[in-house]
């Protein structure tokens, strides 16, 4: 008898999360669901196991390393075993950074940095005895700075590097990491983004109906796990905005600033 995986996903409770989590129960994994909205998660995990799949969830909010730590041992007590973490929490931000409120840029490292190092420590060795997968679920502005996103960008470029040393210091363990930057895909994101002042901004100021839906990218992750893949860039203008970085770095932060100024409300013109 083939023995079930099991994955864990953070920020499972919508978007990305919730997507990624039914597309690995799909696959016959069992599933663990983690987010900080118990409501969500238990009209989810529900909806998975009324489908025949096994899932289980626990309220976590990963800037707590305590609420980390339980998560993964949550985990271990309910099915044995993890092979795949998904460190997709995350958190947004937009305002210009001379105006922004410092605590707003620590919020973003506590849950998009320090969430992905928290729940990785705690799952590490239960992930190296399965030769598993520990996924980041990061963006575009891990590789290239977004105007008026200081603290989201400087947030993924340290979850990038993290993973990225993980990896290289894991060569000869077995265990893989993907890095993964979808690009804008319709989530709650953007309406739970802070504003300059730490408050959410409710609205999304983009068109979320032509984004690239969370179902398509969670079959994009689960493709690039099995194939053990080290990054994932999903869209065309994200593999576009890594070339012209590479290239003509200048002109691709005028490229970058005239894109994101035509935002409704940019902060800056």
């Amino acid at each position: 008898m083939i023995e079930r995986k099991t994955v864990i996903v953070t920020g499972a409770s919508s978007g990305i999360g919730k997507a990624c989590a039914a597309h690995f129960a799909s696959q016959g994994y069992a599933v663990v669901m983690a987010a900080r909205d118990e409501a969500k998660l238990a009209d989810a995990c529900a909806a998975l196991n009324k489908a025949g799949h096994s899932c289980a969830y626990i309220v976590t909010d990963v800037s707590v390393e305590s609420d980390c730590s339980r998560m993964v041992q949550f985990a271990v007590d309910q099915f044995g075993s993890i092979d795949v973490l998904i460190n997709n929490a995350g958190l947004s931000m937009r305002g210009l950074f001379e105006k922004t409120e410092l605590d707003v840029l620590r919020k973003l490292m506590d849950v998009n940095f320090w969430g992905t190092v928290y729940a990785t420590k705690y799952a590490l060795p239960y992930l190296l005895a399965s030769k598993g997968s520990v996924v980041g679920v990061s963006s575009i502005a891990g590789k290239k700075g977004l105007p008026g996103r200081t603290g989201y960008s400087a947030s993924k470029f340290a979850m990038e590097g993290f993973l990225e040393t993980l990896r290289t210091e894991n060569l000869k363990t077995g265990l893989h990491v993907l890095v993964a930057c979808p690009g804008f895909t319709a989530s709650e994101i953007r309406s739970k983004s802070l504003n300059e002042a730490g408050h959410a901004q409710e609205q999304s100021p983009r068109e979320e109906q032509k984004m690239m839906q969370p179902e398509e990218v969670a079959a994009h992750i689960y493709k690039a796990v099995m194939h053990r893949k080290r990054d994932l860039v999903l869209t065309p203008v994200g593999k576009l905005t890594l070339l012209l970085n590479t290239l003509f770095p200048s002109w691709s932060d005028k490229l970058t600033y005239n894109h994101m100024a035509k935002e409704p409300d940019s902060p800056f013109k």
